[in-house]
């Protein structure tokens, strides 16, 4: 089994893909408003520009550019995670990776 290593760079842009577990599940549609919020609150805490987000039933991708002196996107999916799971009353419902790639161009900011 290969190991996956992140690739982490400062100020970096990245297109990310984040899954829930059940395949089958609605729930990122059926609840965006509590997702939507669980993404305000931690962009608060923990700024970063949102580029592009599409949100489907079970998986959402989104491109992201971190602060020039920031390079952990891993604590902020954790926290978007936990915020949303918690506010869902459930558990365990990601898969335990999302997939990153960084993007090697600069990206034009969707809103301001």
């Amino acid at each position: 089994m290969s190991e996956y290593r992140r690739y982490y760079l400062k100020g970096g842009s990245w297109f990310f893909t984040v899954n829930l577990r059940n395949r089958r599940s609605q729930l990122l549609t059926t609840q965006y408003q509590t997702l939507r919020n669980a993404i305000i609150k931690v962009k608060r805490a923990r700024p970063f520009e949102i580029n592009a987000w599409v949100v489907l039933p079970e998986h959402m991708h989104c491109i992201w550019t971190l602060p020039e002196s920031d390079d952990d996107f891993s604590s902020r999916w954790r926290e978007i995670k936990k915020q949303f799971t918690h506010a869902c009353g459930l558990k365990n419902i990601w898969q335990p990776r999302f997939w990153e790639h960084a993007i090697r161009n600069t990206v034009m900011p969707l809103i301001s």
